[in-house]
């Protein structure tokens, strides 16, 4: 029996993460990586992007939605979190699984306590067939990796990084999450909301979900004094 199954960790998918919800313009880095995720053969891929780039929500996406082509079942291990546990145990009969999501790989990649076990762990994947997905906010070849051969397993795949949105993305982000909520922001609210928060993604989806509940709580709209009272911004 493999450690996670040892330990009962309690790793839960965010239901709001699908790909239904995620915010992709046409021609956009995003909508590349969702392509990737939801209908290209690669067995091994990268995704490469900054702290709040959505990185998290498109691995969890794939889990929910599962192997395009196989069904079976599917992993998500958030690393940043795990990082702690003994890393050769970790691993332990996931090459079983149809995928397997490594979120944040950069947390660890870089552990001499790590590097075996995924190296292992990527050449068990390929004789299985598995499909192997994961993020990491550096690109490879700037993680500290000592060991050249995971570098190299690493790099075997399919690499695409994922670009920050600009100040209208981020409107425009907004608006299609608060449309699937069935509110209405409008670009100045919109345009308040980035000026008074942090940027990333996580965050600013937080907010909205905090508003929508303080708009149906109190029948309002969300206006930018409204808006200002509830998150105290």
């Amino acid at each position: 029996m493999s450690l996670t199954n040892q330990m009962n960790l309690e790793i839960k998918l965010d239901d709001q993460a699908t790909f239904k919800n995620y915010y992709a313009p046409k021609g956009s880095s995003q909508q590349l990586a969702k392509f990737i995720l939801q209908e290209s053969p690669q067995k091994i891929a990268c995704l490469v992007g900054n702290s709040g780039s959505g990185l998290s929500h498109l691995l969890q996406a794939s889990c929910q939605r599962g192997p395009f082509d196989t069904g079976g079942d599917t992993i998500y291990l958030p690393l940043k979190e795990l990082q702690e546990y003994p890393a050769q145990h970790i691993f332990e009969g996931l090459d079983t699984a149809a995928m397997v999501c490594l979120d944040d790989l950069h947390a660890v990649a870089n552990r001499e306590d790590w590097q075996v076990p995924l190296f292992n762990f990527f050449n068990d994947c390929r004789q299985s067939g598995t499909r192997l997905i994961f993020s990491s906010h550096q690109l490879l070849e700037d993680i500290s990796i000592q060991l050249p051969d995971l570098l190299s397993r690493l790099q075997s795949g399919l690499v695409h990084v994922v670009n920050d949105f600009n100040d209208d993305d981020l409107r425009r982000m907004l608006q299609f999450r608060c449309n699937l909520r069935g509110m209405y922001l409008s670009d100045e609210v919109a345009k308040f909301l980035l000026a008074r928060l942090s940027r990333d993604s996580k965050t600013l989806i937080n907010a909205l979900e905090t508003l929508d509940s303080a708009s149906l709580r109190e029948q309002r709209r969300l206006t930018t004094p409204f808006v200002k009272s509830v998150l105290e911004i």
